[in-house]
């Protein structure tokens, strides 16, 4: 497992040179003051004296984690929110954790791409382009294969195999963001008015209640 992970880190220092879209640093690093109450467009820098080598480092990616949930999977995110030394470096990565046919909902990242690496398991995965075409590009993924949802459009994976599955990813933000969609749409605070979900799915009001009771 040791040298998966080895493996995939590289892959992501590479694809980092390819995917970035934050902006590029100024300087050899800037680590995230995350006291810091300032407003800015990502994070304010800490005193670079005051910097450890701790402030680049993130442990317990090898630990599996918890898929007992309705979608059955589990996201272990690293961003710059967990590792501060990203701040400005234009990269993440997440584990990816799925307990059989579990899935990760359709879901988008409005600030990043994403390169997906299959370390256990068979995943189906796919994305659907923008309006109007809205078409489904989708494969089935072996363990070692590689794919890429492009920035911003709604993706998914599912688990298609009997047991536990695990993938790793590379974001090209420090910050990608998550919008699940069922979430977002169903589960917004306050609710989206029903009559307007209902006239968008088509569907009866009624049911519009129904699924929100489950958010």
């Amino acid at each position: 497992m040791t040298s998966h992970f080895l493996l995939f880190g590289l892959l992501l220092a590479t694809c980092s040179l390819a995917f970035a879209s934050d902006p590029s640093p100024l300087q050899d690093f800037c680590v995230a003051d995350l006291n810091n109450k300032v407003l800015v467009n990502g994070v304010v820098c800490k005193d670079p004296d005051q910097v450890k080598a701790e402030d680049f480092l993130f442990r317990g990616l090898n630990r599996m984690g918890n898929t007992s949930n309705a979608v059955g999977s589990n996201v272990t995110a690293v961003t710059v929110t967990q590792l501060s030394g990203l701040n400005t470096l234009g990269i993440s990565m997440a584990r990816i954790d799925f307990a059989p046919w579990g899935i990760n909902p359709p879901h988008t990242h409005p600030r990043a791409t994403e390169i997906l690496t299959v370390i256990e398991g068979s995943l189906q995965v796919g994305f659907v382009t923008s309006n109007p075409e809205n078409r489904l590009i989708t494969t089935v993924l072996q363990k070692g294969d590689v794919f890429v949802f492009p920035e911003g459009l709604i993706h998914f994976q599912k688990n298609v195999g009997n047991g536990y599955a695990l993938a790793i990813a590379g974001l090209s933000s420090q910050n990608p963001g998550v919008i699940t969609i069922a979430n977002a749409l169903f589960g917004s605070n306050p609710d989206i008015s029903a009559d307007i979900l209902a006239k968008a799915f088509q569907v009866d009001v009624n049911t519009v209640y129904q699924i929100q009771s489950k958010f």
